[in-house]
């Protein structure tokens, strides 16, 4: 386990060695490998496990019983997932967590050693203010994807999606963190519908797309009639 790389998370920012060993024995810290498309926390389930995200990604996804896929959020190296139901005590999972590719993540004990533990160790209050800071990330990450599924067109869709990861990586030019059939998914649009748009967006100047890569032309026509 790389404790270096550890420190840099937002989990165990600002923790000394001592504080970060401490942590992670009374967490339960325990390193797992899952394969792409391995379920790694199913609905219906209850956990006071939380994931730490070392390599590859996670998806959150929501599935319901007619087989329809809706991606609520991606979960990248150095990111958690599922910390909320760890530390509500006896709360189902309303969502599957799913490598999106090969994935090594970190489960964390946070539900019954974490930040409801009775010690005032300084780990401790340090975590807390740590999972504070990821709370309000989380919510910003949800009020991103309203934005992207207001739209009522997949253009409009496709623009506010692509614009916000442009304006997070601070380029015109850049790759998604999904595959085609996840962006629709993540967006609640139908693949075959996506692709025809992405397709005249790409005759209309707009853009220039290969697989997940994406590069912004802004001299594009914006709709087209």
């Amino acid at each position: 386990m790389d404790k270096e790389k550890l420190k840099k998370t937002v989990v165990f920012r600002g923790m000394e060695d001592d504080e970060l060993d401490a942590a992670l024995a009374a967490l339960g810290a325990a390193e797992r490998k899952y394969a792409k498309d391995e379920v790694i926390l199913h609905a219906g389930s209850t956990t006071d496990m939380m994931g730490l995200v070392l390599e590859g990604s996670v998806r959150i996804e929501s599935n319901d019983i007619w087989g329809n896929r809706t991606i609520l959020s991606h979960i990248a190296p150095g990111q958690v997932f599922a910390e909320t139901y760890a530390i509500v005590e006896n709360a189902a999972l309303l969502v599957d967590a799913v490598a999106n590719r090969e994935s090594k993540v970190l489960m964390l004990g946070i539900g019954s050693a974490g930040i409801l533990g009775h010690d005032a160790s300084l780990w401790r209050l340090k975590l807390t203010a740590n999972m504070l800071s990821i709370s309000m990330q989380k919510n910003l990450m949800l009020s991103g994807r309203s934005f992207h599924t207001s739209p009522k067109s997949i253009r409009g869709r496709v623009m506010a999606y692509l614009s916000s990861v442009s304006l997070q990586t601070g380029s015109d030019e850049f790759d998604i963190p999904f595959d085609r059939q996840q962006l629709a998914d993540y967006l609640n649009v139908e693949r075959t519908a996506l692709s025809k748009e992405i397709g005249k967006m790409k005759q209309d100047g707009m853009l220039t797309a290969r697989k997940n890569h994406f590069r912004i032309i802004k001299s594009g026509t914006l709709y087209r009639s």
